[in-house]
């Protein structure tokens, strides 16, 4: 992995609102970089209480909405990403580890499906907080019928 997709440089890039970042990747380093890690990775810095908060509020009001409708855009998101931070300077991100919750095996056969490049990991993240309704939903977005959406989730 290159230096510019360690995780200290990407939230370096999300933390100073690099806007240009996403755009200096090659195309190898485009088909390993994660939107949704950084959507995870941004929402949360160590810091005061108004700090933190301000992380989490921002991150849910501009990235959190509706970021699986534009995932056929990773610049578009990218770019929501580097709008939350308040300009304050690099801070210290962490991943908040979502709670052990048995995953529905059919929605994450879906994710899986229409993320391939995602880890495991990721992939159990995606269907233990997303919704049924709300992958049947992604799901005709994507163009599914009813038919198909209720044999497949």
């Amino acid at each position: 992995m290159s230096d510019r997709l360690s995780i200290q440089n990407e939230m370096r890039a999300f933390d100073h609102k690099d806007r240009e970042f996403y755009d200096s990747l090659t195309e190898d380093e485009l088909k390993k970089f994660s939107t949704f890690l950084m959507m995870k990775y941004g929402a949360n810095v160590s810091g005061s209480s108004d700090l933190q908060e301000w992380y989490l509020r921002a991150h849910n009001e501009r990235v959190n909405t509706n970021f699986y409708d534009i995932s056929r855009h990773p610049k578009l998101q990218w770019l929501l990403c580097t709008t939350v931070s308040p300009g304050m300077g690099s801070q210290r991100h962490y991943w908040l580890k979502a709670k052990k919750d048995e995953t529905d095996n059919r929605s994450r056969k879906f994710l899986a499906e229409q993320f391939p490049h995602y880890s495991d990991q990721e992939i159990d993240l995606l269907a233990t907080i997303n919704s049924r309704e709300q992958l049947q939903e992604y799901a005709r977005s994507l163009g599914w019928d009813e038919q198909d959406i209720k044999k497949q989730l």
